[in-house]
């Protein structure tokens, strides 16, 4: 028996046999200087794989459920073909160097990738395998690499491997897997994403897992605990069988948990929102019993398409994102929830390398999470932000939304912002095109400087959500994604601590709606602490708010304060 640690991507036990994905073949592509004549023919042959590829994502699309998360990638992954900015920047390479079509094209997929992975963000880290699935695949037309054929996987087996490429994430729904287990990815992959949206119990960070595992061994996938077992014995078996009883006893206590309200077992009443990355999250937010989504991340449009990953650097060209497929994603996500609060966050984007717009200076960070992102970023680039604005209010007639401002530090932000919007509101009278006059504004309180501040911002603000994980991040100094100072990370120093009593001190003074909307909130120990200082609006991962309804429903408030209160002197 062999146990190996990694991280929990999508919580639950699965017990079943391995099924280990062979490694990709390692690419090795040799630089090499070509004539003026073969520039016509290699083209033609570029253009010529990514039309195999298209082909081959249009089959899979038709066999997708069109409200899917793959539905939604694999038409990301169309745009990404098509871009006209990743293919000019490809053809002047391949043109100006003089060098074969796969090294120009390998060395276009590095730079976009690393483009991504320095940008001192999670999400975007994540989309860096996006961009190498997608080309890769034009590569492997190119150089004549035939992969292993993901539909070979059979059904009842806990899935095994370094990484699985997004575009082979469609076998999760396809056939019945019953766990993940893999090296490389994160919590905000696709895989990561998907799994815990299929309830598939999924472990990352497995160093070479694949190669202690062998298809047809017996293999247990603890999703609660991080960690994978190999060839365990009776007792170990039985011992996890075990808990796999009391989880689906637990869970099917937490399922009376979703249509219920949200309050202490001496009737203070909880309002528990969902946070969300893609509009096909609401319906999950909904079956899961979310009172209304705290937190709707806008970043994902702004992915969708290659020029505004990397081209545009991070940031929508006018051939990019469109106000148009703005408004129909707010749309759908106000009209799923109703009467429901949609709180949806500005871009909050940016970071080193990620700022080369097309016809923009380049702007080179050497502190990128301190310098051009998030608010900042939208006020650099305005014709941007107007047009998310835009979307936003014509969408707003379809539900009841609210517009939430990201890493704001002044009051003289707000005011600048305010008056952007009211810009846009009077074009949108003109050009008579309805919407509604009383969207609320709020802020996100995430920089010491919001919290310190937060009696002047509420004077100005239609509502506060603090977002625990850069307030602690920025109050402390300390990058958690960083594994040498990440044990510094302390949620409840007393800096952050006094920092949080102040912007409840001021939301409650001065009457301003308040929430949390940062890790804090989801989990069981740290909302304790949040409910018992006063905070009556937590929003989460919509799997976490039956979870949360469960363990305020055992506590009263009086009980609630008295924990939170010893927790944090």
């Amino acid at each position: 028996m062999n146990i190996v640690l990694g991280v929990s991507a999508s919580t639950g036990i699965g017990i079943g046999k391995a099924f280990v994905l062979p490694e990709a073949q390692e690419r090795i592509i040799p630089r090499r200087a070509i004539e003026e004549k073969e520039i016509e023919g290699g083209w033609a042959r570029f253009t010529d794989a990514c039309s195999q590829v298209e082909a081959q994502i249009d089959a899979q699309l038709s066999a997708l459920p069109k409200d899917s998360l793959q539905h939604v990638l694999f038409e990301t992954y169309q745009l990404m073909l098509a871009d006209p900015v990743f293919t000019q920047e490809l053809r002047d390479l391949f043109i100006a160097e003089r060098i074969n079509i796969e090294y120009a094209l390998e060395k276009k997929i590095l730079e976009y990738a690393d483009r991504l992975r320095n940008s001192g963000n999670d999400y975007l880290s994540e989309r860096a395998q996006d961009i190498e699935d997608v080309f890769g695949k034009v590569q492997d037309y190119l150089v004549g690499y035939h992969p292993f054929n993901i539909e070979e996987v059979p059904d009842n087996v806990v899935l095994v491997a370094s990484s699985i490429r997004p575009s082979d994430t469609f076998i999760l729904n396809k056939r019945k897997i019953l766990g993940l287990a893999l090296t490389e990815g994160g919590t905000s992959s696709h895989v990561a994403i998907l799994a815990r949206s299929f309830g598939i119990p999924a472990v990352v960070g497995l160093e070479k897992v694949a190669e202690q595992v062998s298809s047809g061994e017996d293999v247990i996938v603890d999703g609660i605990l991080g960690e994978v077992v190999i060839s365990p014995d009776a007792q170990a078996v039985a011992d996890y069988n075990k808990r796999v009883e009391k989880e689906n006893a637990y869970l099917r206590v937490l399922a009376e948990y979703r249509d219920k309200e949200a309050r202490t077992k001496d009737g203070t009443l909880f309002k528990l929102m969902a946070n969300i990355g893609t509009p096909e999250e609401a319906d999950t937010a909904l079956s899961e019993g979310a009172d209304g989504i705290g937190l709707f991340r806008t970043e994902f449009l702004f992915m969708n398409a290659l020029s505004m990953i990397g081209g545009a650097g991070g940031i929508p060209t006018s051939n990019s994102v469109t106000e148009d497929a703005q408004f129909e994603a707010y749309k759908y996500v106000l009209q799923k929830m109703g009467d429901r609060p949609v709180t949806i966050r500005t871009l909050d984007a940016g970071g080193d390398k990620l700022i080369d717009m097309k016809n923009m200076p380049d702007i080179h960070e050497h502190n990128p999470l301190m310098g051009l992102r998030a608010i900042r970023l939208s006020l650099y680039y305005p014709q941007v932000f107007r047009t998310q604005l835009r979307a936003l209010y014509r969408a707003s007639i379809y539900g009841n939304l609210r517009i939430m401002l990201p890493l704001i530090t002044d009051v003289a932000q707000v005011d600048t912002i305010k008056g952007i919007a009211r810009g846009v509101q009077l074009s949108l009278k003109e050009e008579g095109i309805p919407y509604r006059e009383d969207v609320p504004i709020g802020i996100m309180v995430e920089t010491a400087a919001a919290a310190i501040t937060s009696d002047c911002l509420a004077k100005n603000s239609a509502f506060f959500s603090i977002g625990t994980n850069d307030l602690i991040q920025y109050t402390l100094g300390i990058d958690r994604e960083n594994p040498t100072v990440a044990p510094l990370y302390n949620e409840y120093n007393l800096a952050v601590i006094r920092l949080l009593r102040l912007i409840i001190h001021n939301a409650w003074k001065y009457d301003v709606p308040l929430s949390v909307c940062g890790e804090m909130a989801g989990r069981k120990e740290s909302a304790i602490i949040l409910a018992g200082m006063g905070i009556r609006t937590l929003s989460m991962a919509p799997r976490q708010i039956p979870v949360i309804k469960s363990t305020l429903a055992s506590f009263s408030i009086q009980e609630l304060e008295n924990i939170s209160s010893r927790a944090i002197v």
